[in-house]
């Protein structure tokens, strides 16, 4: 498969009474926007409002954040099985509004009262060191506020905000159709070199079979109890893997993390060059049982070997026992003699001096890391709060920590920073050994 990105880079949003770009001007048309939420009965109420970098903005109940694309040419449309239906993505043409994204945040009182499958939301500030933490802040965020019916199922929840951020996105990109891009990137397995080493990237994904939705969707069908799953690194590119928009959180990927995944971008940078892309392998973690785990780990290791694959960049996503399943993974990478790479973040405590990682196995001996999840953070107060409520709600149960969005916040932690958590090495931090 073939696929091109058109780029059409956004400089400014406005908001306005038409839709259209021009010169890297985004023009807003809210009526428009709005009436295409509402479609859905679910949600009950919307509006439209625009945050740029360096504003002393505080957006709060964030679900998701998603960057405008649209397919041009080619099979299927962006975000197949969830906006149209399944139809193979990966080849074609796709626009896509670069620069900006759009920040879905919504009023949701979930079902679930306990245990990691307890709804949450995320929230982001565009100026200071929060800011600093989050690759979400340097951009244009044209962001969505949407109040849903209550009593709706987690469930129903998800599919009414993807929908409703989607179709948006999708509209948004439509302005580019028929417009000439400023740039074009392609994405092209066929070029090969026999001589270089050919890599799999390892996607662990985070699933739980007790909850609703399992945390990160294949043409819109949940991820459960499924095996490791082999898949072009194109189709991740044109919105066919995706996230549950009920758990907004540091750990958690985005939309837009799937959309510009850096790890298959830095791959495909290599290709043809250094390495060969062999394709991304789709893993399902966090089994229950360590029977589940070591099944796991061989199966994706077994697939990797059928991909004739020399070596596998392996990553993950979330947080817990599913990093043990990552770990058997690189051991049973490196038993085929599969030579392995991790890539993940740290914990490390307030000082960083705790345990980095919680588990290890003696073949996991090439890591990458992004960084800490564990840093402490002092965030002073805002000029202005985007979002549903005027609060922060850590976790959606009785009794949970609430605090003003107006007032200074401290933070142990960086997992309530939508982009706080580096998860796949998509930003600049760096280390200095002293």
């Amino acid at each position: 498969m073939r696929l091109e990105l058109a780029e059409f880079p956004v400089t400014q949003v406005r908001l306005g009474t038409g839709l259209r770009y021009k010169a890297g001007i985004l023009e807003v048309d809210q009526e428009e926007l709005t009436t295409l939420i509402l479609q859905d009965k679910r949600i009950q109420d919307a509006s439209v409002a625009v945050a740029a970098p360096g504003e002393k903005v505080r957006i709060t109940g964030i679900r998701d954040v998603v960057e405008p694309r649209v397919k041009v040419q080619g099979r299927g449309q962006v975000f197949p099985g969830i906006m149209g239906p399944v139809v193979p993505v990966g080849d074609g043409r796709t626009h896509r509004l670069s620069g900006m994204a759009v920040v879905t945040t919504a009023e949701y009182e979930g079902t679930i009262r306990a245990g990691s499958a307890v709804q949450r939301s995320a929230f982001l500030d565009m100026w200071g060191p929060g800011a600093e933490a989050s690759r979400f802040s340097t951009r244009l965020n044209l962001v969505l506020v949407l109040r849903l019916v209550k009593g709706l199922s987690e469930i129903e929840a998800h599919t009414a905000i993807q929908r409703a951020e989607y179709a948006v996105a999708k509209r948004l990109a439509e302005v580019t159709v028929g417009l000439k891009p400023k740039r074009v990137e392609t994405f092209d397995l066929s070029r090969k070199k026999p001589k270089l080493p050919r890599v799999v990237l390892v996607q662990g994904c985070l699933t739980d079979s007790y909850h609703p939705h399992s945390g990160v969707s294949y043409y819109g069908l949940p991820i459960r109890e499924s095996m490791a799953t082999a898949i072009h690194p194109n189709e991740i590119l044109d919105g066919a893997v995706t996230g549950d928009t009920t758990r907004a959180m540091g750990p958690f990927p985005t939309t837009w993390d799937w959309q510009n995944h850096p790890l298959v971008m830095g791959l495909y940078k290599d290709h043809g060059k250094r390495l060969s892309l062999a394709g991304v392998i789709l893993e399902r973690i966090r089994f229950e049982t360590h029977h589940g785990k070591e099944v796991i780990a061989h199966n994706t290791a077994q697939l990797a070997t059928l991909l004739h694959a020399d070596a596998a960049l392996v990553t993950w996503m979330f947080s817990g026992n599913c990093f043990v399943d990552v770990m058997l993974t690189i051991q049973a990478c490196e038993q085929r003699g599969i030579k392995t790479v991790l890539v993940t973040y740290e914990y490390g405590g307030k000082d960083g001096v705790d345990t980095p990682l919680l588990y290890y196995v003696p073949e996991a001996k090439a890591i990458v890391s992004t960084g800490s999840r564990d840093r402490w953070l002092e965030l002073p107060p805002p000029e202005r709060v985007i979002g549903p409520d005027d609060r922060i709600r850590f976790f959606s149960y009785p009794g949970a920590p609430v605090v003003s969005a107006w007032d200074s916040v401290s933070l142990d932690a960086r997992d309530m920073i939508i982009g706080g958590v580096d998860i796949w090495g998509g930003q600049s931090s760096t280390c200095r050994a002293y």
